[in-house]
């Protein structure tokens, strides 16, 4: 039976935050100071990433340094180059003569339409590991990535729900598996019953059915013409990471990765569209020998229920009410 576990069981990363509640933008990073095997699956048809491709099994790099999720659309893959600084200057990194280089990996969502006009830059970067070295606690719910979070935006961004960041992490013996999530959907949300739980609402505030929402947002699209909708911009995305203390290879990582998107199958309806740029990452320490179809179980489960909790976490902000509460 698996348990439940904690972040501080996967001694071999570090965890941190950094967000401007104003701008409602942030972004969370995950740290292995000695290096760990990292894959990656991108689903989604608009992403904003960041050295995806020597994630590749067939690339050189065998270990990655850090795992960055951030806001900002694009803009905000700046807050991955202040991690790296910040790295190096603590010795984070592979040497290459007198330098120190740092492999550092990441993803961001659109959360532009959210607060003020402002993204994650190198200063925010560099505050995330500040954060994660000094072991402050990893909160959930409008933090990190998740801050400008919102989902359900099938019917407009005025019939949407705020979001934000969410973790599990689950124990198999030795074995410890987490997810960390920030959910910034264009789809609904539903727990394990099949219950919709936030998302686009209905007149009456109620969060509606993801499937009579896709119905009415689907002859919406029908009455676009194929230019009008090329030239919108992508203001969703969930972008989440699996950490391990398994031992995987680059191939075994990207595996996980794949499987581990029926989570948000699960979770989100629709997921993976066009306007989303879904993305999971798997970092995997290497500490202890367990198969890899155990581990991307365990780690599907664990974003499952980490979507769960960025959703359940969140607080009314922005204009936009969370699960329960009203904005």
């Amino acid at each position: 039976m698996f348990e439940q576990a904690r972040l501080e069981d996967l001694t071999a990363f570090r965890f941190g935050h950094a967000h401007n509640a104003q701008a409602a933008t942030g972004c969370t990073i995950i740290i292995a100071p000695q290096g760990a095997a990292c894959g990656v699956d991108v689903r989604g048809g608009g992403p904003a990433t960041r050295e995806t491709d020597l994630l590749k099994p067939e690339n050189m790099i065998e270990a990655v340094h850090a795992v960055v999720l951030s806001g900002g659309s694009a803009f905000g893959l700046e807050a991955s180059s202040g991690v790296m600084d910040a790295l190096a200057e603590r010795g984070i990194g592979f040497a290459v003569e007198c330098a120190r280089v740092p492999i550092v990996v990441g993803a961001c969502l659109f959360d532009l339409l959210v607060g003020e006009q402002a993204h994650p830059d190198k200063a925010m970067g560099r505050a995330a590991v500040e954060a994660a070295f000094a072991g402050e606690p990893l909160s959930q719910g409008n933090v990190g990535a998740g801050t400008g979070a919102t989902v359900g935006k099938l019917l407009g961004g005025e019939r949407a729900m705020k979001s934000g960041f969410g973790y599990h992490v689950m124990r198999f013996g030795e074995l410890v598996v987490g997810a960390l999530v920030a959910v910034n959907a264009l789809g609904n949300v539903r727990d394990e019953d099949g219950t919709w739980i936030a998302g686009c609402r209905a007149d009456d505030g109620s969060v509606m059915d993801g499937g009579v929402a896709f119905e009415v947002a689907a002859r919406a699209m029908t009455a676009q013409t194929a230019a009008a909708s090329a030239e919108q911009p992508c203001p969703n995305t969930t972008i989440g990471v699996v950490v391990t203390n398994a031992r995987l290879s680059k191939a075994q990582a990207t595996k996980v990765s794949s499987t581990c998107h029926d989570a948000y199958a699960r979770a989100i309806k629709p997921v993976h569209t066009s306007n989303d740029g879904d993305t999971v990452f798997s970092f995997a320490s290497g500490e202890i020998e367990a198969p890899a179809d155990l581990v991307a179980a365990m780690g599907t489960e664990a974003m499952q229920q980490a979507i769960y909790a960025a959703v359940s976490s969140a607080e009314p902000a922005y204009g936009y009410p969370a699960m329960g509460e009203e904005a």
